[in-house]
């Protein structure tokens, strides 16, 4: 088993109402008044209220090759990978230093050196610190990220782990493609980053009392990829970027797997869905919520952490479950010891899916 000990998720400081970004975006998406009627249709069915995004809103217009785009990524990216990791790190009472391997993830931005390697030299990591660049998980990826992360620290259980996560999915953004798809991924996904600090079960640390912050011990991990899937989500690499792949099959997809997943994760820690009361669901928008909510039988209280973050930030992507996990630990009423699941859904299409305790005192 692993402990985790911090969750640090952060935004970028330009926020917008979603009815703001609405109105800048649709000249450059919609082609018609019919279209930016759909556009501000799609944008306010989206169960975003507000967005946080890493350049100020009119910087986008001007932002139109792959290049620039990339560049203020690996910028800005690394500014806030930066900050929530010294976040999380002084909340679990360490320092970088301390930290043995770090986990990075993202699908928004690519850079060789990759992310992590910026974040090393601005973090002050070991120069033997063992690294895991990620692309490709999507909104799967924090999930997964912690997975792998329980896995590095079950063969080195005095070990540290950084889980590191940074989206800025508005650099994404395809001008000029007014595709129902590409509206809806331009009102759906926010920026931000968030780290996870993990440790073995023989750390000093992974027996420690939470003093007031509530930490998880990750007790079992599950990987889900569904056969003949790959084109209903993820990238269409364009000259110009990344071009969004959004299937509306996605609910009903996961409508058809999820329960047999959760039933399998839990079944072999003798456990059922009845006997959680925790979950952590990735806010992936309105519908795959709901689809989440049906096929396990869930209430709205369930996912309220789940709404309560796509309303005020949006989809982050792989950071969203993240930002989910913290705003979970912060207010959770279940009694010390009690499961948690912890899911999100990504290209693939594939879901990834987390076994946690909660520890300490509520």
């Amino acid at each position: 088993m692993s402990r985790v000990l911090a969750v640090a998720p952060v935004l970028p400081e330009h926020v917008h109402a979603q009815e703001e970004i609405s109105a800048v975006l649709a000249p450059m998406l919609a082609g018609s008044p019919a279209r930016a009627e759909l556009l501000r249709r799609l944008h306010s069915s989206s169960g975003v209220r507000r967005r946080h995004l890493v350049q100020p809103l009119e910087e986008y217009a001007a932002t139109t090759t792959f290049g620039a785009a990339n560049a203020v990524f690996l910028r800005e990216g690394t500014a806030l990978a930066e900050r929530a990791s010294r976040q999380a790190l002084t909340a679990a009472g360490l320092v970088p230093g301390d930290v043995d391997h770090v986990f990075s993830t993202s699908v928004t931005g690519i850079g060789a050196p990759s992310l992590d390697v910026l974040l090393a030299e601005r973090l002050g990591l070991r120069a033997d610190v063992r690294r895991t660049p990620s692309f490709g998980l999507g909104c799967a990826g924090g999930a997964g990220g912690l997975a792998r992360v329980h896995d590095y620290l079950a063969g080195h259980p005095r070990g540290v782990a950084l889980l590191v996560s940074v989206e800025l999915c508005s650099l994404t953004l395809q001008q000029g493609d007014g595709s129902t798809a590409n509206m809806v991924a331009s009102g759906l996904f926010g920026d931000g980053a968030a780290a996870v600090v993990v440790v073995g079960d023989e750390h000093p640390l992974a027996g420690r009392a939470g003093h007031g912050a509530r930490t998880a011990t990750v007790v079992g991990t599950r990987s889900c990829l569904y056969p003949g899937t790959a084109g209903e989500l993820g990238w269409e690499v364009r000259d110009s970027g990344f071009g969004i792949v959004l299937s509306a099959r996605l609910p009903e997809l996961l409508g058809a797997h999820l329960l047999g997943d959760v039933k399998g994760l839990l079944a072999e820690h003798g456990l059922t869905p009845g006997q959680v009361p925790t979950w952590v669901v990735h806010p992936g928008g309105p519908r795959v919520l709901d689809a989440v909510r049906d096929a396990l039988g869930l209430t709205e209280a369930d996912l309220r952490e789940s709404r309560t973050s796509l309303a005020t930030a949006g989809n982050l992507s792989s950071a969203s479950v993240l930002d989910v996990l913290a705003r979970t630990l912060a207010g959770s009423q279940a009694p010390p010891g009690s499961p948690a699941v912890l899911m999100a859904f990504g290209p693939g299409v594939a879901t990834e899916m987390v076994l946690m305790r909660l520890d300490g005192e509520v």
